[in-house]
Formats: structure tokens, sequence, C-alpha cells
């Protein structure tokens, strides 16, 4: 594989690099958790109403979940809030024993924090101009963000090399983004805060159950195909593995809890577990004991993944006694939560799962 077939689609003399500077000027600065102290100000939310008392009834929850010896935290990320601000919150989350396995968008694993461990970085949108303009400079936008595309383009690439480097059969989202730390680890990555290179050292595992869309599926699918040229085998993604090695974990961890950032594929692939666990046999397998969502989705129409919590007790996936949705936008909420558990310390007691070895 090289950069040039990759990235042929481009004609970068038409860039206007002096624009191109001038949009991608302004670096987005993830917010460290550690530097500031949240618990006075949950506190106080929980004597209001609202979206605040909520946010401090679920803070209380995650707080417990970490509190509780016997309680595996499993991550549950949608959306963009990597991107956005918190890539160094979910780093913390896993740098200090927080979360014990993580499911998540591919966007989240490769097009945001894989993107940055390899020096890149996302920028804040000082000004939108017409999209069609952005096009013509390669920056690609989200909402307020944007990418580098030619940037993004260096992560296909490297994904695809990775691929390359793999023996050819198929890989759970796990075993490949576990490739993906390793690599990162053997002195390939350039952000020590990186969500991948960090479980990867901790044996958290990450699933991806929709890995391919993302920016790591142009790599695959370029691997593929110059695999099938040569007349070779490549390797593939097995999503029942992923499947199965999750509620591996499940059964495995017993009392679970859910700290879910926005919803869709990864919260449902996460509660489904405990269905699963029941279908191979497995009848005594707690429902999740404890669980958070954090979304600005609605139910009515669907867009919550068309189940809040309480609706999830009717599926068998999760108790209603200690669940909380909280109806925000994550970035403005999700890092007072995480400085709250951060500072009240529980994490220090707990013993680390390294779940991921289960798969060695």
């Amino acid at each position: 594989m090289t950069t040039d077939t990759l990235n042929k689609v481009q004609d970068e003399s038409l860039i206007n690099d002096k624009r191109k500077a001038e949009l991608l000027s302004s670096e987005v600065e993830h917010i460290d958790i550690t530097s500031f102290d949240a618990r006075p100000l949950v506190e106080a939310m929980g004597k209001m109403s609202f979206t605040s008392r909520d946010l401090a009834r679920a803070a209380g929850i995650y707080n417990q979940m970490l509190s509780d010896p016997g309680c595996s935290v499993i991550l549950v990320i949608a959306g963009s809030t990597s991107a956005g601000g918190c890539m160094d919150l979910y780093a913390e989350l896993v740098r200090n024993n927080m979360v014990d396995a993580i499911v998540a968008t591919g966007a989240t694993i490769v097009d945001m924090d894989f993107f940055e461990a390899l020096g890149h970085k996302h920028y804040q949108a000082l000004e939108i101009p017409d999209d069609d303009t952005l096009r013509s400079l390669y920056i690609d936008r989200i909402y307020d963000t944007y990418i580098d595309e030619i940037a993004l383009q260096d992560c296909d690439y490297t994904i695809g090399k990775i691929a390359d480097s793999l023996e050819p059969r198929p890989y759970s989202s796990r075993a490949f983004i576990r490739e993906m730390g390793k690599w990162l680890a053997n002195g390939n990555g350039k952000k020590d805060n990186s969500l991948v290179k960090l479980a990867y050292e901790h044996d958290v595992p990450i699933f991806c159950p929709a890995f391919t869309d993302s920016s790591a599926g142009f790599g695959l699918v370029k691997h593929q195909v110059d695999a099938m040229k040569r007349g070779g085998h490549y390797m593939t993604l097995d999503s029942i593995a992923d499947f199965r090695e999750l509620t591996d974990i499940k059964i495995k961890a017993g009392t679970t809890g859910l700290l879910m950032i926005g919803g869709g594929v990864p919260k449902n692939f996460a509660q489904d577990t405990v269905v699963c666990a029941e279908i191979l046999g497995h009848e005594d397998v707690e429902v999740h004991k404890y669980a958070v969502q954090i979304t600005v989705a609605d139910v009515r129409d669907g867009a919550c993944s068309s189940s809040t919590l309480q609706e999830a007790a009717s599926w068998g996936k999760v108790s209603t006694a200690l669940e909380q949705m909280v109806y925000a936008e994550a970035t403005s909420v999700l890092p007072l939560l995480a400085s709250d558990a951060y500072h009240r310390g529980h994490w220090r007691s707990r013993d680390k799962r390294r779940f991921a070895r289960l798969f060695d």
C-alpha cells in the first residue's frame, strides 16, 4: 500500500494554502478532568431541579459503580465528543482504572483518538464558510469542528499498513484495535494520552461493532483489494466474534454498570450481552445493575435507539433501580461527572479487571 494510491483523489496544488491555514489555526484543547474539582458544583446541582439534578444523580450512580467492589464498568461512546474536547477525559478514565471495557463507534476510536495519536489535530471552526468551500480545501466538518482531510487519509493509510502486517485471518474489532494500540505503544505513537494506546497498556478491551463505518474502513478495503490483486489472502473483521467476546466479558464480570455517552449501535451492543448470555445457557446472568446515559436524543421518533433505560428493563437488559437518563449535550455535562468521580477517588481501591487477557 502506498500513500500515493490513497491520495490520488486529491490535487493538492489546487488548495489555497493560506485560506486553509486560516481555518485550521485554532486547535481543540481537550479538557483535563484532573485540573479542577467538580464535586462542589455537582453537589450544588443535586439541590436544584431539571437536568442539574439528573446529572447529580447520574454522578452518584457512577460513583456507586466505582465503589462497588464487584462491579465492572463498561464505557459506551457514540457521537463526536472526542473530537469536541473529551478525548483526554476518556483517556483518564482508562489510565485511572475507572472503566474496564469500552464499546464505541469506529469514528471515536479511529477518526478521532487514533488520528490524534498519529500527531494530527482537530480544530475549532472560528467561522463556517460554505461547505463546498471547505471541500475545495480538503477540510471536513463536524458541526463546529474541522479535520484536515489529507491528515485523515494518513490515518487510512496507517490502518491499512497495520492490516497488511497481520496474519490473514478473521479478527474481532477488539483484536484489531489491540493491534493498533500495540503499534502505537511500540514507538509509533506521537501522543501518550491516547485512549487506544492506554487501553492496550492497561488491558482494557475496546469493541467497535460497526468498525468499518469510520476512517478505518477505507484502509481495510484497500488492504483487501490489494491482497486480492496479488491473489493472496487478507484479514477480515468478525462481528460475531465481537458479540461473543463482549458477552464473555459480561458473563465473567457478573455485576456490571454502563456509562453511556450517546446511543445507537454501541448502546444496544453493550445492553444485548445480557440476553445473549441467557441464550447461551447462563440463565443466572445479572442484568446491568447500574446504568447512566447522557443523550440529546428523543425516544418518540426512535432517535434514542427507541429506548430509554427504563424501556430496556422490559427486555431484561437493565435494572430500573439504579439508572439515570441525562438529557444534555455530553460535552457540557460529562466533564463535571467525570471530574466529580475522579476527585472522589473510589478508583484508587478498585481491582483491575484486565479483561483483554481473557482472549490471549
